[in-house]
């Protein structure tokens, strides 16, 4: 058992550089991880930016994880289940565990901050339906 996070962490996200998947046939999404162990001094969270430009695309996927998007820039549709869900600025959207989500293609500029109640992005199992 790990010790739980007893300190605060400061992480400036202008320091950080992009992410994206290795294999693009998940999307052309990228993403900067703020907090995640073993990278920072945390536990019980994960979150990030996110973004995409027009014609980006971040695949239909799921993972056991809820998650919360919270619009910051740009406006897009996200589809959750089967349903499209405007994100814009000021707008959140809980993603329930198991949800099929995704946003298939970008029509322009999106940034969204995302959360997930994990110690690590590395325990959020990714699940492609297109690599099963």
């Amino acid at each position: 058992m790990t010790r739980p996070a007893t300190t605060p962490a400061r992480v400036d996200s202008s320091t950080l550089q992009d992410e994206r998947w290795k294999d693009q046939t998940r999307g052309t999404i990228r993403f900067r991880t703020l907090i995640s162990a073993p990278e920072t001094p945390t536990d019980s969270l994960v979150c990030g930016i996110a973004m995409m430009s027009a014609g980006d695309t971040f695949v239909l996927h799921s993972h056991a994880h809820a998650e919360v998007y919270f619009g910051l820039e740009g406006e897009g549709e996200v589809t959750i289940n089967g349903e499209q869900h405007r994100l814009a600025p000021g707008v959140a959207l809980f993603i329930p565990g198991g949800a099929m989500h995704g946003i298939p293609r970008a029509t322009g500029h999106l940034k969204w901050f995302y959360t997930f109640a994990a110690d690590s992005f590395a325990d959020i199992r990714y699940r492609f339906p297109h690599e099963e």
